[in-house]
């Protein structure tokens, strides 16, 4: 399996969990998702009173110079991780 394959199968996997990760869990596994697919984050970060967008801004932000392929590695780590502590449905 490609590691595409493997990242997209860990995507929908996500999805799947059992119940919500905490939210440090949640941001890392965003900030790893947008880092494998976007690269390194180009927008500005959020306004003062979007605390919810300027963590998951920061979170992406703290990737930035990690390449794609080690991004959708370490989110398929992540996952499994996740999945393994959870469960998923």
């Amino acid at each position: 399996m490609s590691l595409d394959e493997k990242f997209n199968q860990a995507a929908e996997e996500v999805k799947q969990l059992v119940t919500q990760p905490s939210d440090a869990d949640l941001l890392e596994v965003y900030a790893l998702f947008k880092q494998a697919t976007v690269g390194d984050n180009n927008t500005t970060r959020p306004g003062m009173l979007d605390f919810k967008g300027k963590a998951k801004w920061d979170a992406w932000e703290g990737k930035k110079g990690l390449s794609q392929d080690a991004a959708k590695e370490q989110y398929i780590t992540k996952v499994a991780t996740l999945v393994a502590s959870i469960g998923k449905k």
